[in-house]
Formats: C-alpha cells, structure tokens, sequence
C-alpha cells in the first residue's frame, strides 16, 4: 500500500508536512510516518509564543512502538497549536494531513521552504 502525498505540500526528509498559507505554515507528519509509528497514543506540542529553528526538535509522538522527535521544517515562531490532536492522539493515524495537524508558526525566513521535498522528490524518498 503506497502512502498519500497530497500535492500542495512540502515535507521535510524527517517526515514533517507543511502547508503555507501567506506567511503562516502548518505542520504535521506524512502518512508514511504515521504507517511506520503505527498507532499514535500521545503528543506532546510546543508552547504557543516559541522561537524554534530550522530542524529543532520542537514536539513529541508516542506509538505502542516508539517516541518520536518532530522537527521544525522551517524557523519561525508558534503561534497556535492543535489541542485536539492533544486529547486524541489517534488523529495523526486517521487524518494526518487534516485534523490531525500539529501546530502553526509564523515563518521567519520564507527562503527555507526551498530546502523542503516537493511531493514527487518526497515520494521517491520513501518508496512510493
């Protein structure tokens, strides 16, 4: 079975998915990652008003299998986050690419979405 990679997104080589809209990204994990977790039973999110970096470890995932860091794809700052992936974890596994988002930021440095995979270049890194 081959993971979705919705066409309007970026990702990172760890994973992450971005959704920009302006100057605001949304972050969440790809279908892939969420496969190879298998069930999500915890999240752990970043404090609203954060400063993180490119590739900074900023959220948690817990499996029945693993932990798993979440990366920033690009810097910027927090500026909201998910409480309901929060309370149901399970939605990274049912709609990682729609309620199962974990945070927004404000993009600090819009430039660095160029380092991020197009969809294709994605795909390939992962098989599909």
């Amino acid at each position: 079975m081959s993971s979705q990679v919705p066409p309007d997104l970026r990702y990172a080589k760890s994973h992450e998915w971005v959704r920009v809209v302006g100057d605001i990204a949304t972050i969440g994990i790809s279908d892939h990652a969420q496969h190879e977790l298998t069930d999500i039973v915890f999240v752990e999110l970043p404090v609203v008003g954060r400063q993180v970096s490119v590739g900074e470890a900023c959220a948690v995932v817990e499996s029945v299998k693993t932990a798993s860091d979440i990366y920033a794809p690009v810097a910027g700052q927090v500026v909201a986050v998910n409480p309901t992936v929060v309370a149901n974890p399970g939605l990274v596994n049912s709609a990682p690419f729609g309620d199962g988002w974990f945070f927004r930021m404000k993009i600090s440095n819009a430039s660095q979405l160029e380092t991020l995979l197009k969809p294709d270049a994605y795909r390939a890194q992962i098989g599909g």
